[in-house]
């Protein structure tokens, strides 16, 4: 496993379903090259555009090599989805012609049967370990099927001059300043049409490429699945980000048979997240809005999380738990012009304070302004533990950086920023709640801080 700002290169024996489970990724990618970075400086455009063309020309045999892995992750991958959707189908039963048929009678068993194949699928649905399996299937996944089935067709013909594909671009840093996304999609795109005899299609290609330059390195790979991981089939509708959620609850260090409670849920996304990787917990969710509730209601239904997730109607500042009842509370806080820090932030984490018990963890989300003034206050101040909630913005991709270092999703957010533990003891303490650690996350425009604190057994 190698690091680096925004991507995490690895090397696996997995197949697509094992791949499918990595929950902090934003997207995965097949890699074909990864080098050091061009040359932008007192060089012409001439010979920038024909040391990117070598991405390609220079060795079109890790190309090759790359499209035949990819093929065979896709056979592979379809030909699960078809035994699994056969294996799923329930029987029919059939009617003898001797049988004595009352009509009343086989309308209730049928509406019984179908009550009971529901019931066996929603099972199914709960215990399968990926998301794009089952009679359950989305438009999004159909979209991935077919893609896939098209893609293995086009590069199983004994011409792959057939494949069609797309160059997709990302410029950061120097290289932005010098070349537009467009300006470089169409040099790659040329010298793949000439190296390889592949065909041009930007609405539907069977194959796309991806590729991201930067001042740090130059990376070109394929997007293993065309939907990205992030978008997640079990969420119904999308609050907090998927990934920013699960990596909330992955720091949490959720055990077996605890109480877990999001005090302001909102949508539900972090407990169906944490429900999803860690089922045997008992999750308690709360918000005082009834459209935020029905939202959450609506997600927990579609993902078959009714049973394992209980959801109130109360107010973060009046929780009808009682003191040192909760194992574990992970929460988002909303910020922005209608939340202030102030009365309400102390009201809130001294709530959270009396219903966690001690030793339990709390782990909440921050905004840069939010995490910049509670470490910068000082004492008889606002209290430590503040909180961001972020506004979810569809598409954009975040990192999660741990106390400056490197991320675990496919996201740029080059921070010099070293939040390390010196950073947070300069925090003033507040009641018996104790930082642990910190990790910077990208929200697209804006950043925010994921913070862990937990309950000592004495204050101050």
């Amino acid at each position: 496993v190698e690091y680096i700002s925004g991507k995490v290169f690895f090397t696996t024996c997995s197949d697509l379903n094992m791949l499918k489970k990595l929950k902090s990724a934003e997207r995965l990618f097949l890699l074909i090259k990864k080098q050091f970075p061009l040359n932008v400086s007192s060089v012409s455009k001439g010979k920038i555009f024909n040391e990117m063309q070598r991405l390609v020309n220079d060795d079109p045999e890790s190309w090759l090599s790359a499209i035949s892995i990819w093929k065979n992750l896709l056979e592979l991958d379809a030909k699960e989805d078809k035994l699994s959707q056969r294996d799923a189908n329930p029987l029919k039963r059939k009617v003898e012609e001797n049988d004595i048929i009352n009509p009343k009678k086989l309308k209730t068993k049928q509406m019984q049967e179908l009550q009971e194949s529901r019931e066996c699928q929603l099972e199914k649905q709960m215990e399968e370990a990926t998301v794009e399996q089952g009679d359950f299937l989305t438009n999004r996944e159909k979209s991935q099927e077919a893609f896939q089935n098209d893609v293995v067709k086009a590069v199983a013909a004994p011409n792959q001059k057939d494949l069609t594909f797309r160059v997709s671009c990302r410029c950061s840093g120097s290289m932005a300043k010098t070349f537009t996304a467009q300006e470089v999609g169409r040099v790659i795109g040329i010298a793949l049409k000439k190296q390889f005899g592949w065909k041009a299609d930007l609405r539907n290609p069977n194959l796309e490429i991806f590729i991201h330059l930067n001042d740090i390195y130059s990376v070109v790979g394929i997007p293993v699945f065309r939907v990205p991981l992030a978008s997640r089939a079990y969420i119904k509708t999308a609050g907090l980000r998927s990934t920013i959620a699960w990596a909330m609850a992955s720091l949490a260090e959720i055990k077996a048979g605890a109480l877990v409670l999001d005090p302001m849920c909102g949508l539900g996304t972090i407990l169906l997240e944490a429900a999803k990787e860690w089922p045997d917990v008992y999750y308690v969710g709360a918000d005082v809005s009834d459209s935020q509730l029905l939202g959450a209601c609506d997600n927990l239904k579609a993902a078959g999380l009714q049973d394992k997730i209980e959801l109130l109607k109360v107010s973060v500042i009046e929780l009808p738990l009682p003191s040192e009842s909760v194992d574990i509370i992970i929460s988002d806080i909303p910020f922005g012009k209608k939340f202030k820090l102030g009365k309400d932030i102390k009201n809130i984490l001294q709530e959270m304070e009396r219903v966690l018990h001690v030793g339990g963890t709390i782990v909440l989300l921050l905004s840069e302004d939010h995490h910049r003034r509670l470490q910068d206050c000082e004492p008889g101040g606002i209290p430590r533990n503040s909180k961001g909630s972020h506004t979810d913005e569809p598409g954009i991709e975040k990192c999660l950086n741990p106390g400056g270092k490197t991320d675990l999703s496919d996201t740029v957010s080059s921070s010099a920023e070293t939040g390390g533990q010196g950073d947070l003891d300069k925090m003033p303490p507040f009641g018996s709640l104790v930082p642990v650690d910190h990790y910077r996350v990208s929200l697209g425009r804006t950043g925010a801080f994921i913070c862990r604190y937990r309950k000592s057994p004495s204050s101050g």
